[in-house]
């Protein structure tokens, strides 16, 4: 029998089995979980190419590989398929000890080989690792049993935290060879706590328990995973029925329907933050219209209103759990003052600047209709800005070719909170993550990444969150609250990444 994805989003998981194997529809059994998720899975490799750097889908990678370093619910961090490591005491070489006793979804045995292979390949620009400038930091690795040394050809304080997030996973390298890269994409293996059992592009991921996990077994046996991009979907999946899980909905719904019987909800500040990049052509050039495009915008009013009071304001690109928060950088709402920075350069509500906004629509809670307000906020000061939609997809291309519109709308996720990884790759111009080119700031950041003075490190970045929030060479707009809802047959776990996991969720 086969069903197509219209059938599909219809069906429960222990449905699907059913139909698949042509026998009648029958309850959900205890061991099946259904989760609605926001976003498409575009590839299985978690270490090449923009979808290693797509935080939302780093919940789909974590449930089938190991990261190297584990991170708890609360972002602390633990043992993972690393059991210890760190620096020598000069920082001129690096020691970690694997993991004993893990296999492979295949069944051969995880090894210190392993380890090796894949941060060398992560470390090789010829392989796309988008982080590879961290990767290739540590070279000439020697083995001796589960114990591996290596060199530090340039010390990057973040080497270690990068391990429990983006492309921070091991590949297993005999499979891989074996394979290639194209078999690896039809049939995936890791040493997670779940195995792929079925995978259809744009439709959902099928998954089931891997029998040999070295960490705690998941408690749902199988588990659907939908692929639902619109909201208002996800919120008819939840209602009815289809599935237990969903996340990233409108406020207003999530507040209606975990005041429904049979559904509850979690929703917690995430170390993700809304914002938009400025990307420094046209009228971005322009210091009065950054300023004004910054001052004209009441972030207040938009976590209030459009977001029901979920989420924090925020005038850097620093959550308050990040190293490098600094509470007194502060950027005034100040229309009138807007205003008169654009009146300087020529420009006002009868005779506007004029550029494009992107923006992705239903990725995240209200973002469509907070661009429109903040396109409305911006039209009262003479800021007549042209809304364009993309998917996120598209936008990981645009950023990765410096090819983004004046302004664009993108949600930053950061769940190491170092500063280097939040503002430093999202405004250093040579980082692959960034728009904004200027040599002023280049020239600030680049002391910043070797430095081993722990304490003059972080000083140094909130130095420069200062002087971007002066130039205005960027819009931070909100930390978000991650809305999930579930049935109350499930204990779902919050994640402060913002990474759902189904390795976490038990039934009630």
């Amino acid at each position: 029998m086969t069903i197509n994805r219209r059938d599909l989003l219809g069906y429960g998981a222990a449905a699907l089995g059913a139909a698949t194997l042509g026998l009648p529809r029958a309850a959900k059994a205890a061991d099946e979980l259904t989760i609605a998720y926001n976003v498409n899975l575009p590839s299985w490799d978690p270490t090449t190419g923009p979808s290693a750097v797509n935080p939302t889908i780093q919940g789909l990678y974590q449930s089938v590989f190991d990261q190297i370093i584990g991170q708890k619910p609360d972002l602390s961090f633990t043992p993972g398929l690393l059991t210890e490591w760190g620096w020598n005491e000069d920082r001129t070489k690096v020691t970690m000890t694997v993991r004993d006793g893990v296999k492979w979804h295949d069944g051969s045995p995880f090894t210190a080989e392993d380890v090796v292979w894949s941060l060398q390949r992560a470390g090789d620009e010829k392989t796309g690792n988008p982080i590879q400038f961290v990767w290739k930091n540590v070279n000439n690795f020697k083995i001796d049993g589960n114990k591996i040394t290596g060199d530090v050809v340039q010390f990057d304080p973040v080497y270690f935290k990068w391990m429990s997030f983006l492309t921070g996973y091991i590949m297993p390298k005999a499979y891989y060879e074996k394979v290639g890269a194209e078999g690896f994409e039809k049939a995936p293996i890791g040493t997670g706590p779940y195995m792929v059992d079925k995978f259809e592009r744009n439709a959902f991921l099928r998954l089931k328990a891997n029998p040999n996990y070295w960490g705690t077994k998941p408690a749902f046996e199988n588990v659907t995973i939908k692929f639902v991009t619109d909201a208002a979907s996800r919120v008819a999946e939840i209602e009815s029925g289809s599935s237990q899980v969903t996340l990233e909905i409108p406020y207003e719904e999530y507040d209606r329907l975990i005041a429904k019987d049979g559904l509850a909800g979690s929703i917690k500040n995430v170390s993700d933050i809304g914002m938009i990049f400025f990307n420094d052509i046209e009228a971005m050039l322009d210091k009065n219209v950054r300023q004004a495009a910054v001052m004209a915008v009441d972030k207040e009013l938009l976590v209030k209103r459009l977001l029901r009071g979920y989420g924090q304001p925020i005038s850097t690109l620093e959550t308050p759990e990040y190293a490098a928060f600094d509470a007194s950088i502060k950027v005034e709402h100040n229309p009138e003052k807007a205003k008169e920075l654009l009146a300087a350069s020529g420009y006002s509500p009868k005779k506007p600047v004029k550029f494009t906004i992107q923006t992705t629509k239903g990725f995240k809670p209200k973002d469509y209709e907070m661009i429109q307000a903040i396109v409305g906020m911006w039209r009262k000061v003479g800021i007549e800005a042209k809304i364009e939609v993309y998917e996120i997809a598209k936008h990981y291309e645009l950023r990765a070719a410096d090819k983004l519109a004046p302004a664009a709308f993108y949600n930053w996720g950061n769940s190491i909170g170092d500063p280097t990884t939040s503002t430093g790759f999202a405004m250093y111009g040579p980082s692959p993550h960034s728009v904004w080119d200027s040599n002023d700031l280049v020239d600030m950041i680049n002391p910043l990444w070797g430095e081993k003075d722990e304490a003059k490190r972080i000083a140094g970045w909130k130095a420069v969150d200062k002087y971007i929030a002066e130039q205005a060479y960027v819009l931070p707009l909100m930390q978000y609250a991650q809305p999930i809802v579930h049935s109350k047959k499930v204990n779902v776990v919050q994640h402060v990444s913002g990474a759902l996991l189904p390795a976490l969720m038990t039934p009630a």
